[in-house]
């Protein structure tokens, strides 16, 4: 029997208001540019410092670049909120997350709209200690809002564009959040 790989996973294939409309493996999603469903969960340890991490040289997408949320492809019949558990915990490498809690959802599509997916951006508090999963994470921190405004504009460390999208998002998004009362992404 044959292992199934990520790029196998079967995932729901979208349009652009976000109603179901086919299937494919993840895979053939992102060779033909498939529109499909993402997750982005924004994890805060107990001090509200931010998980960043740098993804591994194996990811399909975006291999070893930076990112400051835990998520990614919702599977083919998952809900979003579903998909944000399970991402976060998987990523974070723990379990009996609370559920993440839903802020925005956008329409990510990149520079050269080649790829496109419907993406909704979570926030949890992670309290308990990580242990992410070697094959998505080769390296992790907890950084401050200064320190991670630092990192993003110091030129050095390569971000997934997706994550920046939603990054710049999350920062003009207004309303207080249930994290923090200085509002999600203020600190």
């Amino acid at each position: 029997m044959t292992p199934v790989t990520p790029a196998d996973e079967i995932l729901d294939i979208v349009d652009e208001n976000d109603e179901v409309v086919g299937q494919a493996p993840r895979g053939e999603a992102y060779a033909q540019g498939l529109r499909h469903r993402c997750v982005f969960v924004l994890a805060r340890d107990g001090e509200g410092r931010y998980f960043v991490h740098r993804r591994t040289p194996v990811k399909l997408v975006f291999p070893s670049m930076y990112d400051m949320f835990v998520g990614g492809v919702v599977g083919a019949g998952e809900s979003y909120d579903e998909a944000a558990l399970r991402e976060a915990e998987e990523e974070l490498g723990v379990s009996g997350l609370p559920a993440p809690v839903p802020l925005f959802k956008f329409l990510y599509e990149s520079a050269d709209g080649a790829q496109t997916w419907w993406s909704y951006v979570y926030e949890v508090r992670c309290e308990l200690p990580v242990n992410p999963q070697p094959e998505e994470v080769a390296w992790h921190g907890f950084l401050t809002r200064a320190e991670l405004e630092r990192r993003l504009t110091e030129g050095v460390w390569e971000w997934v564009p997706d994550g920046l999208a939603a990054w710049e998002r999350l920062r003009r998004f207004q309303s207080p959040g249930p994290l923090s009362s200085s509002g999600p992404g203020q600190a």
